[in-house]
């Protein structure tokens, strides 16, 4: 299963187990660890917690969820950031690798991340946020029966390259606007369209004549429809079903619904990131998403983005959808 991005309370969120930033000695803290404790009945969890009785860097442990909605909660100490020249990157990779682990152990479906270590441990939020969609990625591309989510409370804990944003801003600036004055242009021409009417109406009965007579012979020209060309370039890139699914941050149960129904019309952000998996260029991809019924348009933001990096050859579907959640689009793939 995939890994979305969700901005919301990790106590809220429904799932099978919510991951703690925890200290070592597994006591009561503050940020998400406090807001978890309160959440889930301080004297409670903390009990449980002490019976463990500590745990180190890197590794977890896991309690009961008591009162909050997950079934569990994981327990795991991220680094303390110290310039990153102490292990750091291999201790934060670790508390992911070892959460998801324990959690498959415990046969959990669905599990909420936060962005470990950036609160008061102080580790950057931007590679903070990268290691973790590398150690989840990696993961989930072995085992496919985990839905991920990383939770992010709001925007300014969320670590988007400060480049990469101001780049996509500017080039929805440059294209996204330019779509909206052009769009205002053309309403200046829309008295000649009106003079226009009359004339197309004269014309119309003969078209539909002739229309009416070619329609059969249009209905057996048919393009190919979105499962048949999307399992063909499958094929023509040298992929398997499996690489193909995952690298689109798509589910496996999806996927079999596009593969066994020829006539299956998937929604606009599958289309584009069955495109992004396959790295398809702006071409290949209008040419796909013309077969679901779709196009990218510039008077879309989220078209724009999607335009952006494919022009930059970046197919990374969760750097482009970390980009997608910072301009309040919707994510691909899930």
């Amino acid at each position: 299963m995939p890994l979305e991005i969700v901005r919301n309370d990790i106590t809220k969120m429904n799932v099978d187990a919510i991951v703690n930033a925890a200290n070592t000695e597994l006591k009561m803290g503050g940020g998400v660890c406090g807001a978890i404790f309160r959440a889930a009945g301080a004297s409670e969890l903390q009990e449980a917690c002490d019976k463990i009785g500590g745990c180190k860097v890197g590794e977890a442990v896991i309690t009961d969820g008591f009162k909050v909605a997950a079934k569990h909660i994981i327990h795991t100490p991220g680094p303390i950031w110290q310039g990153g020249s102490k292990q750091e990157a291999v201790q934060l990779k670790a508390s992911y690798a070892n959460s998801l682990e324990l959690a498959q152990n415990y046969q959990c479906k669905s599990i909420a991340f936060p962005l470990i270590s950036t609160g008061i441990y102080g580790y950057p939020k931007e590679e903070a946020l990268q290691l973790a969609v590398s150690a989840i990625s990696s993961f989930l591309f072995h085992h496919d029966d985990m839905l991920v989510y990383l939770v992010v409370f709001d925007k300014k804990s969320f670590g988007l390259s400060k480049k990469l944003f101001t780049s996509i801003h500017q080039y929805i600036d440059e294209h996204y606007v330019e779509e909206v004055e052009s769009t205002f242009s053309s309403r200046r021409n829309e008295r000649y369209v009106l003079e226009q009417l009359h004339d197309i109406e004269i014309m119309q009965q003969d078209v539909m004549e002739e229309e009416n007579n070619s329609l059969v012979n249009l209905l057996e020209q048919l393009d190919e429809p979105f499962s048949v060309q999307l399992l063909r370039l499958i094929d023509e890139k040298g992929m398997t079903d499996v690489e193909a699914y995952k690298r689109a941050n798509v589910d496996r149960r999806l996927f079999s619904k596009i593969r066994n129904r020829v006539d299956y019309t998937p929604a606009k952000k599958t289309a584009i990131a069955f495109a992004i998996a396959l790295k398809l260029n702006l071409e290949e991809t209008e040419e796909l998403l013309t077969t679901a019924g779709y196009t990218l348009s510039h008077s879309s933001k989220f078209d724009v983005i999607i335009e952006f990096f494919i022009k930059q050859a970046n197919y990374d579907i969760h750097e482009i959808n970390e980009a997608l959640f910072a301009f309040d689009q919707p994510l691909l793939g899930a």
